[in-house]
């Protein structure tokens, strides 16, 4: 029987992950069948992840380099879900909360679910940011973590990370940053969003979105290891005798994958591809507004616009990945394998749509 071929990316528009960098590819093939699960058992693997977290913490501090601890997790959701895990198991309160933007991503209500925890969603401002005014309001002795979102999902927006922190640090709880997709972005903008603006307690990054790395790469960060101990638990049968991960079996393709692409390209690839995404970003949301519809401007390449569901339907027969938010606008994301000459054509369909 034949074997079927993966989807072409030619048309994707709406997806944060992307073709991995060609290093990145032999690296993960070459440990497809190592477990940095049992770090004990494959010492090379978790060596290598050693490496993936220094690397993830030298992106998250930049220019000023940190000794975070963590891990390669299967993605941001794994991530996030441990970081309000481990925010809970350090808080003395009984009737745990946590404190999330309407911005932030889906993860955390998994998270609230899954580890019992009572989530407070307030709301974000007229251009898509965590009211601060608002997360002060609804912090109190129970709550755990306070999240910010530095990327959000919808309209790429970064909330306000140094007062959210304070915010957080003043009632006694933790700090979180979800910086899955904004991560490898943020360094090459003038944003304050990760450990070197702020004190913050733990991070999500996941290297296999623009950090150009194999499905599964995400990564959890934490300032110190108390974040990380909170979350172990024995393992007896295994030649490690703990272990701090949510999976217990892991993927040594994606920590190769993500230190060989992070090694390939940082940091000029990576400011190269940020500025490319920003250029096609900047001219999509240009060339829809040039045509009467109702734009959000980009902060990071992400475009979002009002276009009519008659269009939109037709968007998606003609073969286009396009998702819309929560709102119901079309949403674009301008990611590494999306060319200029890619959207000219989206935008040259959506002309002969439009008639």
């Amino acid at each position: 029987m034949q074997q079927p071929e993966p989807q072409s990316f030619d048309r994707v528009l709406s997806s944060m992950c992307t073709e991995p960098h060609p290093a990145a590819r032999g690296a993960a093939e070459r440990f497809l069948a190592s477990n940095p699960g049992d770090p004990a058992t494959y010492e090379t693997i978790a060596a290598t992840e050693e490496r993936a977290v220094e690397l993830l913490a030298r992106l998250t501090s930049h220019p000023t380099p940190i000794d975070a601890t963590g891990y390669v997790t299967s993605g941001g959701t794994e991530a996030n879900v441990q970081a309000v895990r481990s925010a809970r198991n350090r808080h003395d309160a009984s009737d745990v909360n946590v404190v999330v933007p309407e911005s932030g991503h889906f993860s955390f209500h998994k998270a609230a679910e899954l580890l019992d925890v009572g989530l407070r969603t307030v709301p974000v401002d007229d251009d898509y940011r965590a009211r601060t005014d608002a997360v002060e309001a609804a912090v109190d002795a129970s709550t755990a973590l306070v999240v910010g979102v530095a990327g959000s999902t919808e309209y790429g927006r970064v909330d306000p990370i140094p007062e959210l922190t304070r915010i957080a640090h003043d009632a006694g709880a933790r700090m979180h940053v979800d910086a899955a997709w904004g991560g490898f972005l943020l360094p090459f903008t003038g944003h304050a969003w990760a450990f070197d603006d702020a004190a913050v307690d733990t991070l999500t990054i996941d290297p296999h979105k623009f950090g150009q790395a194999p499905v599964p790469a995400g990564g959890l960060l934490a300032r110190d290891a108390a974040a990380m101990d909170a979350l172990a638990v024995d393992t007896p049968y295994l030649e490690t005798r703990s272990q701090a991960t949510l999976t217990g079996t892991r993927s040594g393709a994606g920590v190769a994958g993500a230190v060989a692409a992070m090694e390939a390209l940082w940091p000029d690839g990576y400011r190269e591809s940020a500025e490319r995404a920003a250029d096609n970003a900047a001219w999509l949301a240009d060339a829809l507004a040039d045509r009467g519809y109702q734009v959000v401007e980009p902060e990071l390449p992400l475009v979002a616009a009002a276009v009519p569901e008659r269009e939109f339907d037709a968007l998606r027969e003609a073969g286009w990945k396009v998702s819309r938010t929560g709102a119901g606008e079309l949403r674009v994301v301008c990611m590494p394998h999306v060319t200029r000459e890619a959207l000219r054509q989206f935008v040259a369909d959506l002309d002969r749509i439009r008639g």
